[in-house]
């Protein structure tokens, strides 16, 4: 089983994510921020990751570590569940519409952590939520995972549509990317015989 548990603890959040790369979709996550629990809710579902999330931290502050320090550990999750990566499908993509909105995401289990996130989000807020937030949250993940990243609005007028078309993207990227392909398993996908730089 691809499994892994990440404990962070700072002055600002104490958090721990466990993720099970083979499982169904099974989510238990309490972050404390409605919106953002609902987002890591529907990654769970649409990736098939199992995903425990049970995070506390200076929400009397505002959101920003939170949702950034989560990211770094689920990050660091899915890498330490990835191990040397064998098998793995590596690369995916996918566009993924929210009623008006349609949004591209396509990732490279490459061991490179890359970020490229354009997205505009027509409010400032969803909810409590500062809409800022979901490329800090994107940025966190990838650098953690080591992955290369690209996830673009192509158009939509919803705030919330778009960070939901995001996080589904990419759900159903990492379901793709880190399934084991059937024709080459054991294999490392990769030219030079090893994936991370």
């Amino acid at each position: 089983m691809r499994t892994a548990t990440i404990k962070r603890k700072t002055k600002e959040t104490d958090i721990e994510v466990t993720v099970n790369l083979d499982g169904t979709g099974v989510a238990n996550i309490a972050t404390g921020i409605g919106f953002f629990d609902h987002m890591l809710d529907l990654l769970a579902r649409h990736s098939r990751i199992d995903l425990t999330v049970k995070a506390v931290g200076d929400l009397h502050i505002d959101h920003h570590h939170t949702t950034e320090d989560t990211g770094i550990a689920l990050g660091q999750a899915v890498k330490q569940a990835l191990g040397n990566m064998a098998g793995i499908t590596r690369y995916a993509g996918v566009h993924m519409p929210m009623d008006e909105t349609l949004s591209r995401v396509v990732i490279d289990i490459s061991g490179r952590p890359f970020l490229v996130f354009k997205a505009d989000f027509p409010r400032d807020k969803i909810g409590e939520f500062d809409t800022e937030l979901v490329r800090e949250w994107f940025q966190a993940f990838a650098i953690n995972a080591g992955v290369t990243l690209h996830v673009e609005t192509l158009y939509g007028d919803n705030s919330h549509h778009i960070a939901e078309s995001c996080f589904k993207g990419l759900a159903r990227a990492l379901r793709t990317a880190v399934a084991i392909d059937p024709k080459a398993v054991g294999e490392i996908p990769s030219t030079k015989g090893s994936l991370g730089g």
